[in-house]
């Protein structure tokens, strides 16, 4: 019998879940004694939850990964240093677990069935959920994430798309792309060729929504972009909503707007705090009505 509570077993699984076969299949002789020999990757993982003494017994195992641990935590919105200890990442798992804090699994299916849930004056609830499907779909077309691929491309966004994108790095440069196709290209080169994962702030005042009276629904997101386990800066992006009047509760993106500032052009009480954004609702009405 399974010695995990249920949002442990939810977590670990998780965990699992990125890891390959081999090191599941060691992990699974270690924890079984070599007794039992799963013939299936899920079964596997069912018998390593199962024979696991606690959830602190099976993350301290060799075979899960300090980085395996930190991509779960940063997935989940759990900010922690980026050169935590295993031992610390540990810790903040089980406390995010035992807190009973809400968790937001990958979203794969499309976003245009997720938004049913929500009417016209939801605007924050619709903002939340985008960011619930945006960041995974895109973060997962990074090779080094470990996750399945979701179905990014120009589907997304209308035509006449428009992504702006500002970055404050070593040197500081403006780029501006139109139409669907150039749009998602240019952000799935972000993740894909240059390796970067986007992790939204989806609390703290990280995220900010408003609409307008012609349709227009403005998401405003602040996070944290990293390389691997690496923390190289912060982001601010700005999406532009309109609703598809082709498919019943649908939307896409009409523009985009992304800021990357690296940490050696952040002031040092901004890398104390979580991002988060400086506009108010009536300041995004404003600036993009």
């Amino acid at each position: 019998m399974a010695r995990l509570s249920e949002r442990e077993q939810a977590g670990c699984r998780e965990l699992l879940e990125s890891l390959d076969s081999a090191d599941l299949r060691s992990l699974s002789d270690t924890v079984t004694n070599r007794l039992i020999q799963p013939v299936s990757h899920e079964e596997t993982i069912r018998v390593i939850l199962t024979y696991s003494e606690s959830a602190t017994e099976l993350l301290k195992r060799k075979k899960v990964h300090r980085d395996c641990i930190f991509k779960y935590l940063a997935k989940r919105n759990v900010i922690v240093p980026p050169t935590a200890e295993k031992n610390q990442l540990i810790q903040r798992a089980l406390e995010h677990w035992q807190a009973g804090e809400s968790t937001v699994k990958p979203v794969t299916q499309s976003y245009e069935k997720k938004t049913e849930e929500y009417g016209p004056a939801d605007i924050n609830l619709l903002g939340i959920q985008f960011c619930h499907w945006f960041y995974p779909l895109l973060n997962s077309q990074n090779p080094l994430s470990g996750q399945p691929k979701g179905e990014w491309g120009p589907q997304h966004f209308w035509e006449d798309a428009v992504l702006k994108f500002h970055y404050l790095t070593s040197e500081q440069n403006m780029e501006e792309y139109r139409g669907s196709a150039m749009t998602s290209l240019r952000l799935l080169a972000l993740v894909r060729e240059e390796n970067l994962l986007l992790y939204p702030n989806l609390d703290s005042g990280g995220v900010k929504s408003a609409d307008s009276p012609h349709g227009l629904v403005v998401v405003a997101v602040a996070g944290t972009v990293h390389r691997g386990t690496l923390c190289l800066g912060i982001f601010e992006q700005i999406f532009g909503l309109i609703r598809d009047p082709h498919a019943e509760h649908s939307f896409k993106i009409k523009f985009v707007n992304l800021k990357i500032v690296g940490q050696k052009s952040l002031r040092p009480e901004a890398l104390l705090s979580k991002p988060k954004i400086e506009y108010n609702t009536t300041d995004l009405q404003r600036l993009y009505s």
